[in-house]
């Protein structure tokens, strides 16, 4: 950065007065907060596989639960490990598994963006705040000495830096909380579509003789002797 235009900026940031050090706390919180999602939800697409859905779908649908809970086992996409859940528990509860997962992974997508949601009420207040305290500066020095002109334009300075630092903030992150909000409520749509298209995949599964509680209960065996024997070889 130019060595004047850092010069200006640290000038203009002093004169908004002590009010603007929360408002610079509000911004750098809020930019990484943007850069934490936007990472998160670029990750989000390079980690969902819509062909590996539409394999495990079609296995489930021929009563492939082997099949399905194999190609499913991707931990990284939260979709397939949603089925993986819910077919791996279904001799406890399919739905209520996938339910479970699915929630987890909305808590994921949904998280700090309280921090935006705060932010885009606090910053302007704050910068309403600089406003009261820059007037009544300025009013303080109506009158007190022959330099009050250069106090109260001053004080009024700091009143609009304040005001315009507080707004912007609140403008900066506003965007990107609707927009990520928006990519919220698609995930969670997205998500209920495959727990239900799941759902109706077992039930159709089922009608053509394929147990998937039975196939479950073998997952789950499985996985309990080969924890057995792991426990028994730790033991001394």
């Amino acid at each position: 950065m130019h060595p004047l235009l850092s010069n200006t900026i640290v000038e203009t940031f002093l004169k908004g007065g002590p009010v603007m050090w929360p408002i610079l706390l509000c911004f750098i919180t809020c930019l990484v907060v943007l850069l934490e999602r936007s990472l998160w939800w670029w990750s989000l697409a390079k980690r969902s596989n819509d062909t590996t859905l539409a394999i495990v779908f079609t296995a489930i649908s021929t009563g492939a639960f082997s099949i399905a809970a194999q190609r499913a086992s991707d931990p990284a996409d939260p979709f397939l490990r949603t089925i993986y859940k819910g077919i791996t528990h279904a001799h406890l509860s399919l739905l209520g598994a996938m339910q479970l997962e699915a929630s987890d992974e909305i808590e994921k997508a949904d998280k700090r963006l309280w921090i935006l949601a705060t932010f885009i009420t606090l910053a302007p207040l704050l910068g309403l705040l600089g406003t009261v305290t820059g007037i009544k500066n300025s009013f303080d020095a109506i009158g007190a000495d022959e330099l009050a002109a250069t106090k109260v334009t001053g004080g009024i300075a700091e009143a609009l830096i304040a005001t315009g630092c507080g707004l912007a903030i609140a403008i900066l992150c506003l965007l990107p909380y609707n927009y990520f909000n928006r990519r919220l409520a698609h995930f969670r749509a997205r998500l209920e579509r495959t727990i239900n298209h799941v759902e109706l995949l077992v039930e159709s599964a089922k009608h053509h003789g394929h147990n998937i509680e039975d196939f479950a209960r073998d997952v789950a065996a499985r996985q309990h002797g080969t924890a057995t024997h792991d426990a028994t070889h730790q033991c001394p």
